[in-house]
């Protein structure tokens, strides 16, 4: 079994390598980057909503904030590009670290109503903070990325550098979710009560799963803001939030790469709606976009609640709390 998941996981890599070598087009090769860029949120959101058993509605607020403290860092201070990568997810994770103990309080619609009020309230900082953050037209002059003498100008040289990015991502979760620490994760998201019962700290888990998630997110921001070159507060709204939400559960809660087929179902989607929409109804607007996303999330909880990779597997046994508090220690 181990040998051919192996197998299979070289093969991926191997076609993922080929395609920029395949694929001429600017406009598909740019679809392949944004699939990268939000399958790393994806997965931050996977550990928080699948493991951890939180929902949040707030994840395009990270996502911003990376990308605008990595354009301001680079725009305003001159910083280095990679160094500004480097940095900029340590925006997010310390407002996640601050915000989470209070938010992750709350339970069920609460704690959605929550987050998705932090999402709106980074929004409009993000238009009314024009000095800094250019407000509604833009922040612009952000550099090229360059690593080392290299510096990163075409797309197919950005597909690697993202897909690279988001291979160490899953690298990252297979440890971390194979762990101890990964299975009290799911300890808490069988039973928190359960879980707590046998002496879990189960806010201070919870609010490392929602920092991390908080990270990844900023990081694909960075990613982002330094291959468009150019940001506005417009890609860090609701939409996008939902987007991310639905990634994770269309792909699978508590799965490894459901979160990346979520992210290229959810993009290749989008992109066919902004095709086929304005074809179909000439006189539609935007908001069609929601409404469809709206009808595949009530889709996929009727028929398909755990999403389409997730795999029906016994609980994580609470009668063992001998182990949990072990693994908690």
């Amino acid at each position: 079994m181990g040998s051919k998941k192996n197998l299979l996981l070289i093969v991926i890599a191997i076609v993922v390598f080929c395609l920029p070598l395949i694929i001429e087009s600017s406009y598909y090769m740019s679809i392949f980057i944004v699939i990268g860029l939000y399958a790393i949120v994806a997965e931050g959101l996977g550990l928080l909503m699948g493991y951890a058993g939180q929902v949040s509605f707030g994840q395009a607020a990270f996502y911003g904030l990376g990308a605008y403290a990595a354009a301001i860092l680079a725009t305003r201070c001159q910083w280095p590009p990679l160094l500004c990568v480097c940095i900029a997810p340590l925006l997010p994770s310390m407002v996640a670290f601050i915000i989470g103990r209070p938010i992750l309080r709350l339970r069920e619609h609460y704690l959605v109503l929550a987050t998705l009020g932090f999402g709106i309230f980074v929004y409009v900082l993000f238009k009314d903070l024009g000095t800094l953050t250019g407000g509604p037209s833009g922040l612009t002059g952000i550099p090229y990325l360059n690593i080392g003498s290299l510096t990163l100008v075409t797309d197919q040289q950005y597909f690697y550098l993202v897909w690279g990015a988001l291979g160490l991502t899953l690298f990252g979760m297979a440890n971390l979710t194979r762990s101890p620490i990964g299975r009290v994760f799911k300890a808490i998201h069988t039973s928190e009560r359960a879980a707590e019962a046998v002496g879990i700290d189960t806010a201070s888990l919870k609010l490392q799963a929602f920092v991390l998630s908080a990270f990844l997110a900023g990081l694909a921001g960075a990613l982002y803001a330094f291959w468009v070159t150019f940001i506005s507060p417009s890609p860090f709204g609701f939409t996008s939030s939902v987007e991310f939400a639905l990634m994770v559960v269309v792909g699978g809660l508590g799965t490894l790469w459901g979160p990346v087929l979520g992210a290229a179902l959810i993009v290749g989607l989008t992109e066919f709606l902004r095709w086929a929409v304005p074809v179909a109804l000439p006189n539609a607007g935007g908001e069609f976009e929601i409404i469809f996303f709206g009808i595949i999330f009530v889709l996929i909880m009727l028929f398909r609640p755990k999403g389409l990779l997730a795999i029906e597997k016994s609980s994580v046994a609470m009668s063992h709390p001998t182990t949990l508090r072990s693994t908690d220690a």
